[in-house]
């Protein structure tokens, strides 16, 4: 479903007082096993100011496989990859890094392990926790997954979060009521162009999504149909699910006294 919401999505951009417009993009790239270039034009058509990746490549080489995309994407690796067992950040230089950890959850025996990629992140004057996730096909795997996300961004000590993923679920399942109870469901708040992100050949369903903590203001959020340099063929050839889009306003905030500054070392990762 495309809505009426027809309004263009702001650009980026840091206001005199430090607060940020930032684009933020969920994607589950399919561990880049389709059109590879058509996935590039998508991400860079967006222009997103982060990257929440889901399924990024876990196997022989993945780290240049995925410094490649996002080379051809005009951006660098944040953190996560197989170390995180498939979720991954990309960023832009707009973000000063502070710091990174690839978390693995819980293994259940004969299911797939799964992972947050996470980061603490600084736009302008706004402090940010960031996890990009993806998670179970099974129902109460799928819940544990989603309170542990929870857990997760509240002890990140940030003022405020992103988490954005592929829920594997729509929002009516209880998974998906746990995270927009205790965050914000971007599309909810605030939608424009499309509503459905599975599947690009036949949009039936919204099992991807970006939540935000209550202090962020949402200004539009959805799958980037029609959007300039965004081409149809492409969503369709760039792998099994359609990205989400948002544009968000974030505070600023200063860091909690806790805070020294970005760790030592640091930043996003060169390919190896």
């Amino acid at each position: 479903m495309v809505t009426s919401a027809t309004r263009p999505l702001p650009n980026s951009r840091t206001d005199p007082d430090g607060s940020v417009v930032i684009r933020v993009l969920g994607y589950n790239i399919r561990s880049l096993r389709d059109d590879e270039d058509a996935l590039a034009r998508v991400i860079r058509a967006c222009r997103p100011d982060l990257v929440f990746v889901q399924e990024a490549p876990r196997f022989f080489r993945w780290r240049k496989h995925l410094a490649r995309l996002a080379a051809k994407s005009e951006l660098v690796v944040l953190g996560g990859g197989a170390t995180a067992a498939g979720p991954a950040l990309l960023c832009s230089l707009r973000a000063r890094v502070e710091r990174t950890e690839d978390v693995l959850l819980p293994l259940t025996p004969g299911l797939h392990r799964r992972g947050f990629a996470t980061a603490v992140v600084r736009v302008g004057a706004a402090r940010i926790g960031l996890l990009s996730c993806h998670l179970s096909l099974r129902a109460d795997e799928r819940h544990a997954q989603a309170g542990m996300l929870l857990d997760r961004l509240a002890s990140m000590d940030v003022p405020h979060a992103i988490a954005a993923g592929d829920v594997n679920e729509r929002p009516g399942g209880r998974s998906f009521r746990l995270l927009a109870a205790g965050l914000r469901d971007a599309w909810a708040v605030s939608p424009w162009g499309g509503e459905y992100t599975s599947t690009p050949a036949y949009p039936h369903q919204r099992i991807d999504a970006v939540f935000v903590t209550p202090g962020i203001e949402v200004l539009g959020c959805g799958v980037p149909v029609g959007l300039p340099g965004v081409d149809e063929a492409d969503l369709k050839a760039a792998t099994d699910h359609l990205p989400v889009l948002a544009a968000l306003r974030v505070p600023a905030g200063a860091p909690p006294a806790s805070a020294t500054g970005p760790a030592s070392g640091e930043g996003p990762r060169d390919a190896s």
